[in-house]
């Protein structure tokens, strides 16, 4: 595990691929480890995943706090100025109102607080002490989801602004102890995959899977119903008590109730996807049944990845029992939805 200090140390209890065990093995001294996390700045590790600790969280942290880190007019204006980075920038601007980025971007002081104006945007300008915090709600609680750099970056710059914010957040991120123990070295694909045409509608083209079966949740559900919008990447999920393919037809008359019929939709070659009411259902709906080659998810690689992804979103925020998964499902996918793809922009 790497810390801000940049020290290694041994991850009690983590998950590794086989490759990365490989790796460990090649640098292992010929002396025990202390299993203890040395302290990189600021950043400490959660101590438990019990349901009680992120229902304190939800109720203390709503998206609402984030206005002003959780700090009245008055703190943050004090912090400000008492900040060594910005205590003469905000006396230069109080006296002057200089602009000092050019035309589109400038500092201004509101009610006796500074912010970066870009337009009509205004985004508070974070001291040091608070920054923190900050990061904490961009990236661990559970409408962040946990998601990368980029995405956590695009998340707090959209209400904050500090010098060397995505550099901060890159390292904020990378050693994260939840992201380390649950996100596995990603490998570069062996052989170029076929992509699919370009579809520019959205929900003309969807693609679904299954995900499971999982821990059965303390409502009875064991599976999710994925389902990804090709021209968007708008994920959906569902959380199922079974796969049968009248499941899977209630599940979608949900959704098209929401956005409309697709054209077409893309399925590996499951029998609840391939039944006859499948089929029916589809003729009735006008929809063209587009399948999977036998063994090769790649083709479906759209709500793979996601499915991936999912998975180690929920990996960082279910109890120990793993039973409470359901629970957490439309707090990440609020998370996932609310920052740009990067593969789109919006």
């Amino acid at each position: 595990m790497k810390t801000h200090d940049e020290v290694d140390v041994k991850i009690s209890g983590a998950v590794l691929t086989r490759a990365q065990a490989k790796a460990n093995v090649q640098h292992l001294p010929d002396f025990d480890f202390d299993d203890s996390l040395f302290e990189g700045g600021k950043i400490r590790p959660r101590k438990s995943r019990s349901q009680k600790r992120f229902e304190k969280k939800l109720n203390l942290m709503s998206p609402e706090a984030t206005d002003f880190v959780g700090m009245k007019h008055g703190n943050i204006s004090d912090l400000q100025k008492e900040d060594k980075d910005f205590k003469p920038l905000f006396a230069r601007v109080t006296q002057s109102k200089d602009k000092l980025f050019g035309e589109k971007s400038q500092f201004i002081v509101d009610n006796n607080v500074l912010y970066m104006a870009e337009g009509e945007q205004k985004r508070l300008v974070v001291p040091v002490i608070c920054r923190p915090l900050v990061m904490q709600l961009a990236h661990t609680v559970p409408w962040a989801g946990h998601l990368g750099r980029h995405k956590t970056y695009l998340r707090a710059a959209s209400r904050f602004y500090w010098p060397s914010m995505y550099t901060d957040i890159q390292k904020y991120c990378a050693v994260c102890p939840t992201c380390q123990k649950t996100c596995p070295t990603r490998k570069s694909d062996r052989v170029l995959l076929q992509p699919l045409p370009v579809i520019s509608t959205p929900f003309r083209r969807i693609a679904m899977d299954i995900v499971g079966p999982l821990v059965k949740s303390s409502s009875g559900h064991e599976y999710i119903l994925v389902v990804c919008d090709y021209a968007t990447r708008f994920p959906e999920a569902f959380p199922l008590r079974t796969i049968t393919a009248p499941t899977v037809v209630r599940a979608l008359v949900q959704l098209f109730s929401r956005v409309g019929i697709p054209d077409e939709i893309l399925t590996d070659q499951g029998t609840n996807f391939t039944s006859r009411l499948m089929q029916l259902f589809y003729k009735h709906l006008g929809i063209s049944a587009i399948r999977t080659t036998p063994y090769h998810p790649q083709t479906d690689g759209l709500v793979e990845r996601f499915n991936q992804t999912l998975k180690k979103m929920l990996q960082k925020f279910v109890d120990d029992t793993g039973k409470d998964w359901d629970r957490w499902l439309p707090f990440l996918l609020f998370a996932y939805r609310e920052v740009p793809q990067a593969s789109t922009g919006f």
